[in-house]
């Protein structure tokens, strides 16, 4: 099979936590979801953030892309993965999509059921927002 879909995903940071849904499989992941036509990437990994936990968010760069391989599924998923700034401080909403959502520190990611690719875009992340001196705030400058 040479087919897949395509899936943006968005690691934020707030606090120094990193917000994660937990799916149907139980595996933690990141929030987001499928691109629209006529749709940039940040369009969409903003959107899905804000469909899946209520949480407004202005996407930044790039972090990873990855091919995943869902075996129960049978089926190839392309992520591509975003460092996004969360807008506000209200607490995240759990949406019909999942099953759970939570706040993670960086120390406990590893310990996660979660495929490697979000684990490494999660410590990309963080390594580029200690680099910033942010927390997971918006910066001023970038």
């Amino acid at each position: 099979m040479n087919e897949f879909s395509i899936s943006i995903k968005g690691v934020v940071v707030r606090d120094g936590e990193v917000l994660l849904l937990r799916n149907e499989r139980d595996e933690w992941e990141l929030p987001g979801g499928r691109i629209e036509v006529g749709e940039t990437p940040e369009e969409c990994v903003a959107r899905e953030i804000l469909e899946e936990t209520q949480w407004n968010v202005e996407p930044g760069p790039i972090l990873d892309t990855w091919m995943y391989y869902i075996d129960v599924a049978d089926k190839h998923v392309f992520i591509a993965t975003y460092g996004c700034y969360p807008i506000g401080h209200t607490n995240p909403v759990l949406s019909h999509e999942h099953k759970e959502i939570a706040l993670f520190s960086e120390n406990e990611v590893p310990t996660l059921n979660m495929p490697d690719g979000y684990k490494r875009s999660i410590a990309s992340w963080y390594t580029r927002l200690r680099e910033h001196g942010t927390s997971g705030r918006t910066p001023e400058i970038r």
